[in-house]
């Protein structure tokens, strides 16, 4: 392993059946591109064997473990995202974690990764330093995020009552909208200081608001709210438990939205893939052969199609 991935772990989290091939292309993506960090350990938090193996996944280098849901937020949207990074965060605290037993060496930064992602290029500012500890991106676009100038409404003072109130100097800018907010950001990929514990306490406060019957009914009466309201969770918590000169914000390339590339602004749109360092596409085909609003060079172009099972024999 080399040195820099020593103390850096990579994991992501499997609650449904076409997770598992995304998951493997992710982490083949992380052996092949990821550079300095790419025999980094990674982890595959699995949460339902029975309708998601991921037993497979051992073959390229993944440590599979079985996790379950929290129970308090068992039933609410991104339940499995908000536990499996307070079980990882849990478990890397843990001098005796992993199958071989025995003390190891402090994990010092754990990067999560969402299955419906790629690394096409070393992710090193995901690496966490001295003067850092937390590592993360700004929302892709506004959606429930709160203007810079606008006094809270009744979702976001629900968030700031639970969590606490950054200060209002903290601002950061939507990526598509280029619009000023408060901290807002994306969970879809972003690095943290395990040892500060931010991830339990996510769990705890986001739990919290899930059973708070009155603010459901108020303030998270439709699903946009509801789909991100753990993600505004953790916005306020980085804000307000890490100093703002230790959170890193992350540039463009890391976390890009392809998904929603079609409504990046041209001037800020990627030309190809291969310019990017983590893209992001969820629902969106990364066969070549499917795509055709964005370019893909090699080798790139190569070894998806060998993954996706389109390459030419």
């Amino acid at each position: 392993m080399s040195e820099d991935a020593r103390g850096t772990i990579f994991f992501t989290c499997v609650s449904e059946h076409g997770q598992v091939k995304r998951a493997r292309l992710l982490l083949e993506s992380l052996r092949a591109f990821g550079g300095n960090l790419s025999d980094s350990e990674f982890w595959v938090l699995e949460a339902d064997p029975e309708l998601a193996s991921c037993e497979s996944l051992a073959e390229f280098g993944a440590e599979v473990v079985p996790f379950q849901v929290a129970a308090e937020v068992d039933d609410y949207l991104f339940a499995s995202k908000v536990s499996a990074c307070a079980f990882a965060e849990a478990r890397a605290n843990r001098d005796d974690r992993g199958t071989s037993g025995g003390h190891r060496r402090p994990v010092s930064c754990l990067c999560w990764l969402i299955p419906e992602c790629l690394v096409l290029r070393p992710p090193s500012f995901l690496r966490l330093s001295a003067e850092c500890d937390v590592a993360v991106r700004p929302v892709h676009i506004r959606n429930v995020g709160l203007p810079a100038n606008d006094e809270p409404d009744a979702f976001w003072r629900g968030v700031f009552d639970e969590v606490g109130e950054p200060d209002r100097s903290f601002t950061v800018r939507s990526f598509v909208e280029d619009e000023r907010i408060r901290p807002y950001f994306n969970s879809a990929a972003f690095a943290f200081d395990p040892r500060l514990g931010l991830m339990r306490d996510w769990l705890v406060h986001f739990g919290s608001m899930v059973r708070d019957g009155p603010f459901q009914e108020r303030a998270c009466p439709d699903t946009l709210h509801r789909v991100f309201l753990h993600q505004a969770v953790l916005s306020a918590l980085i804000a307000v438990r890490v100093e703002r000169r230790r959170v890193r914000e992350l540039p463009p390339e890391y976390g890009y939205p392809y998904n929603l590339h079609d409504r990046v602004p041209e001037e800020r749109r990627v030309v190809s893939l291969d310019d990017t360092v983590l893209p992001i596409y969820e629902e969106r085909p990364v066969d070549p052969r499917l795509v055709d609003d964005i370019g893909i060079g090699e080798p790139l172009r190569s070894w998806l199609l060998e993954r996706t099972g389109h390459a030419e024999r």
